[in-house]
């Protein structure tokens, strides 16, 4: 073993494996109830998303992506059909992203399949050890966010 090498793997890596993982399993599924034009890069923009609509800055906010990198999956997700931009009834020089019916079918099923990938892992892991984890996650990410 190098001095490079850990012993157990990181916090990083940890992340990276359960994010890849869930991320092929979902967009695995995904596509095989017929949403197979969307990539995994637009779950920055899918995940967020609200029925009411939602700015593109909140999504950059939220997603912790860049306000570019946010504005390019929504051009692609309106080209898509997944999303359109309507004017915000508080601000009129603002846009809200709004899901189209296919976006909101493809909501719906990622939903489905995301419930199904954790009921799976609860019963791996037992109901209250898989809450407890998901309770620690949770704290890490909002510290990770925190300045």
């Amino acid at each position: 073993m190098t001095g490079h090498q850990a012993a157990e793997p990181d916090l990083g890596v940890l992340a990276a494996r359960i994010l890849f993982s869930v991320q092929r399993e979902l967009f695995t599924a995904l596509a095989e109830q017929g949403f197979d034009d969307i990539q995994p890069r637009a779950g920055a923009v899918l995940a967020y998303l609200r029925t009411d609509g939602i700015r593109a800055s909140e999504l950059a906010r939220a997603s912790g992506q860049h306000k570019q990198v946010i504005g390019s999956l929504i051009d692609d997700l309106e080209r898509l059909g997944y999303v359109e931009r309507k004017p915000d009834p508080t601000d009129r020089r603002a846009k809200l992203i709004h899901p189209t019916e296919r976006g909101l079918l493809q909501m719906e099923a990622a939903a489905a399949i995301m419930r199904t990938i954790e009921e799976r892992h609860a019963k791996a892991l037992g109901k209250r050890e898989y809450a407890a984890f998901k309770t620690a996650l949770h704290r890490v990410a909002d510290l990770l966010r925190s300045p």
